[in-house]
């Protein structure tokens, strides 16, 4: 079961609400619950976080009708994550969309505040994993090596000069962003944009650090751990909120994308949840019926195969296929027996063959659509 909160409880409205109701409540919570009015409570920041994640979702119709039907599953899809307790929606997501919907923190307030979080937060960075369908079926611990911008060691990612240290921008106020009004037809405009004398930092180097010419960071590398779920396909991707270049002058880091691309596999073929195999049998076999030992994911298993069974029959191994990833339980392997047609006959298995031909002849059916049913 999922443990996050309903999302009409988070926003505390109906879940006939209107998008007005929904805006609405949600610029109540955003007033209360912003980071910047709470520096000190980290609770805050993650209320912040859910009510913004709720209304991502709640605001666009058909994720609200998607999320109506499937829960929190359709929004762990919305947000490309593994749903509850994944990596799908973090804070600097709940920042960046806050600033995308309601053009900043002083608007919505109405008055000049915020942070330098969305200006020199560091890059979003993707990096592909191989994984066997082993690993898939079993999750996997993986050791990954990230080439990327750290902090710089001899500045402390400061950018300033040792025995100096940044400024606060005057033009800005440190805020990294400048307000401007003017008149139209409609009334009074206001727009922000990003401070053009700190370049959205904030803050001024006046005496930069030699080694990373005042920017804070270098390029360098980081070896992470990371667990795979079970389950996995290729395309599903894993998001590591900090993990990403690092952000000018202590800024934020940005977030790691790990996209999952599950390799071919020499034995089993995927279909969704479900394996598949192709099993030969000779054609003695499939008329007087055996057991043949047939590999899956967890080993070798034993399969009885009946007389009379016609080539290319498939047989269902319950649960020994892939797990359903946040879902529980697993897939089916399907077991396809093939007849295998021998090409190196001696002479005695060819006369032998040759007298019961007449015999086998004589009780194959005529040509139709049904003759497997």
């Amino acid at each position: 079961m999922s443990s996050k909160r309903d999302y009409y409880e988070v926003l505390n409205i109906a879940r006939d609400a209107s998008e007005s109701e929904i805006k609405r409540a949600y610029r109540k919570l955003a007033i209360k619950f912003h980071p910047d009015r709470n520096p000190d409570d980290p609770s805050a920041a993650e209320k912040f976080r859910e009510a913004t994640e709720a209304y991502e979702v709640l605001k666009d119709s058909q994720k609200r009708a998607q999320y109506d039907r499937f829960g929190h599953a359709a929004a762990a899809e919305s947000f490309g994550g593994f749903g509850p307790g994944g990596y799908g929606f973090d804070l600097n997501d709940a920042l960046e969309s806050f600033l995308r919907n309601f053009g900043g923190f002083g608007d919505i307030f109405g008055e000049r505040g915020g942070s330098r979080t969305a200006t020199n937060r560091g890059r979003d960075l993707q990096l592909t994993i191989q994984l066997t369908l082993k690993e898939v079926a079993q999750g996997a611990r993986k050791k990954i090596k990230v080439k990327k911008l750290i902090a710089c060691g001899t500045c402390q990612g400061s950018g300033a000069a040792q025995g100096s240290k940044a400024e606060t921008c005057p033009q800005c106020g440190g805020v990294g962003r400048v307000r401007q009004v003017r008149q139209s037809l409609l009334g009074q405009m206001v727009t922000e944009t990003g401070c053009p004398r700190c370049q959205g930092q904030g803050v001024i180097v006046t005496n930069p650090c030699a080694s990373c010419r005042g920017t804070g960071t270098v390029r360098g590398e980081e070896t992470l751990e990371i667990k795979v779920p079970a389950g996995v396909a290729t395309g599903n991707y894993m998001d590591l909120p900090g993990k990403g270049d690092q952000g000018d002058r202590n800024g934020p880091a940005g977030t790691l994308r790990i996209v999952f691309e599950v390799r071919r596999d020499d034995v089993f073929e995927r279909h969704g949840n479900d394996i598949i195999i192709d099993v030969p049998v000779s054609i003695v076999d499939l008329i007087l019926g055996t057991k043949v030992e047939v590999p899956t994911l967890d080993g070798k298993v034993a399969l009885k195969i009946p007389p009379a069974t016609h080539s290319h029959k498939i047989f269902r191994m319950r649960s020994k296929g892939i797990p359903r990833l946040n879902q529980g339980g697993k897939g089916d392997q399907l077991v396809r027996v093939v007849a295998w047609t021998a090409t190196d006959l001696t002479k005695e298995q060819r006369e032998i063959l040759e007298r019961l031909r007449d015999d086998l002849a004589a009780k194959v059916p005529p040509p139709g659509k049904h003759i497997f049913d």
